[in-house]
């Protein structure tokens, strides 16, 4: 007869558990420490990116008249300039654009006057500052003066933003002030995170189940000032306000549940979302607002007294301001304008292109042609002469596999660059996928290109590998990553004739001209 006994293993006789030394708190990291050689590495790729940029800056024009689409920006800087900072588009009678890339048209055109120098100043110098963001942020994204400075080549001989930063249009200033913002919040990221650290050593990390305040944010608040510019330059800074703002918010959860606070999420509604709310949402309203100080100031701007002749004094806003109201209804003219170009209603443009072309740069845009005997200097009877807004295909065509590949790091691995990467592209791309129906260019593809370069930097860093990593790995990722630096320059070298109206035969042109939709 046996006995059945509840014999439990004595401590002893269990099987041991292992538990991994992991930290508790992430390394003490807020930045890259080579401040000397990465301001050195920043400011040499941003001279090559000037040189580029300015060279042959004022060639070329239509007869000495503006091209493509500088026909409307460079006569309204004109007019801001001498109309009292204050255009009114008299030959169409709508403005369909806030003020401020038109404003810094003008001072350009205060500096050179009113010639091909003058209105395309202020684009070669958002196309060069735009370089340099791109560097210090890549620098910060990956703790890498090599990526950033990567990332400053691939910018520089991308077609699009290079193109962009020679004419006087809109699209390279709403680049610019995007990136800024981008900037400004991954700092701030950075100054989140080492004052998160400072009370964790302090000890006072869990005095507040919420977690400790986090102070005056300057950063943020300079976001704010950015996305202001971006929205005073086209409304579609807007879908940036929207998108980067869930990024801060994104940010300060991650930093509050990385330092062990009880309740992040709450902790960041409660101390985090209202100060996001001012500095993402209600500064730049202000800061757009601003924008039409010369509106508000003036007696003839178009609109401008709305209120009491196109649109009544009373109603259920009587209590708004006039001069709102005013806005308010100019504004409404203007989207009802752009929202009549439409394919539908019969608009069809030889060079338009819709938002799933601009991934890959399917579909470019001509932005000037000349050709016939009065064209000389390519050494034939015959020449032709043109630009052509083209992503170096070396990077907009692998531009699918590098998004696979950021998406996938940032599901599956968490990796909060890549994500912030796509957020940025996301802002520059998804919005237009909802109106298909409207009229629409490679141009608007500017705002998303930086991004583009930005994410092609943070794949090569990963092919470069860590600095960890055996001495034949690191070796051969570098080479793979010169390689394909040296495939982008040589693919930009090879553009350049078609990207700056150099002089070239006809054969040339079409050996240029690589798919059937380029032409």
């Amino acid at each position: 007869m046996t006995m059945l006994t509840d014999e439990r293993p004595t401590p002893s006789a269990r099987q041991p558990s292992l538990v991994g030394p992991a930290p508790l708190v992430p390394p003490p990291d807020f930045g890259p420490v080579d401040r000397a050689r990465g301001w050195v590495v920043t400011l040499f790729v941003t001279a090559i990116a000037a040189i580029t940029r300015f060279t042959m800056l004022g060639y070329p024009t239509d007869a000495g008249t503006p091209v493509f689409d500088e026909k409307h920006y460079a006569p309204q800087g004109w007019q801001v300039l001498t109309g009292g900072w204050l255009e009114d588009n008299p030959g169409y009678g709508l403005v369909v654009h806030p003020p401020i890339g038109k404003q810094l048209i003008a001072m350009g055109e205060a500096i050179f006057g009113y010639n091909g120098w003058g209105w395309r100043f202020a684009s070669a110098v958002a196309g060069t500052i735009l370089v340099l963001l791109v560097i210090r942020i890549v620098r910060r994204l990956t703790r890498s003066t090599l990526i950033g400075g990567l990332a400053g080549i691939l910018l520089v001989a991308d077609g699009v933003t290079f193109v962009s930063s020679r004419l006087g249009m809109l699209d390279i200033f709403l680049a610019l002030f995007a990136v800024a913002a981008l900037g400004c919040l991954i700092v701030d990221r950075d100054q989140v995170r080492e004052r998160m650290a400072r009370v964790y050593a302090e000890g006072r990390i869990g005095d507040s189940e919420w977690g400790p305040r986090l102070g005056v944010r300057w950063w943020r608040f300079g976001a704010g000032i950015m996305l202001g510019l971006a929205c005073g330059t086209k409304w579609s800074g807007v879908y940036f306000i929207v998108f980067f703002g869930l990024l801060s918010v994104a940010f300060d959860v991650a930093a509050r549940r990385a330092y062990g606070v009880r309740r992040p999420w709450f902790g960041a509604g409660v101390r985090d979302v209202g100060p996001a709310l001012y500095a993402l949402v209600v500064v730049p309203l202000f800061v757009y607002l601003a924008s039409y100080w010369a509106w508000f100031a003036s007696e003839t701007g178009v609109d401008r007294h709305a209120v009491g002749n196109e649109i009544g004094t009373g109603g259920t806003w009587s209590f708004v301001p006039a001069a709102l109201r005013s806005l308010w209804y100019y504004s409404g003219n203007v989207l009802q304008f752009h929202a009549g170009l439409t394919n539908s209603a019969g608009n069809h443009h030889p060079w338009e292109s819709k938002p799933w072309t601009w991934p890959m740069g399917l579909r470019p845009m001509l932005y000037y042609f000349a050709e016939g005997d009065h064209v000389t200097g390519c050494g034939a009877s015959s020449c032709i002469k043109a630009v052509m807004l083209i992503g170096t295909p070396a990077m907009w065509w692998l531009a699918l596999p590098m998004l696979a590949w950021a998406l996938w790091q940032s599901v599956v691995r968490k990796d909060w660059r890549y994500a912030t990467v796509l957020t940025g592209y996301g802002a520059a791309f998804l919005p237009w996928l909802t109106t298909l129906d409207r009229q629409m260019y490679y141009f608007y593809a500017v705002a998303l290109a930086p991004f583009m370069v930005m994410g092609f930097a943070l794949v090569l860093g990963d092919v470069l590998g860590s600095a960890r990593a055996s001495f034949e790995r690191r070796t051969t990722g570098l080479l793979a990553v010169c390689l394909y630096v040296g495939l982008v320059v040589a693919n930009f070298i090879w553009l350049w004739p078609i990207l700056t109206a150099v002089p070239i035969t006809p054969e040339t042109w079409q050996h240029q001209l690589w798919l059937p939709s380029w032409r």
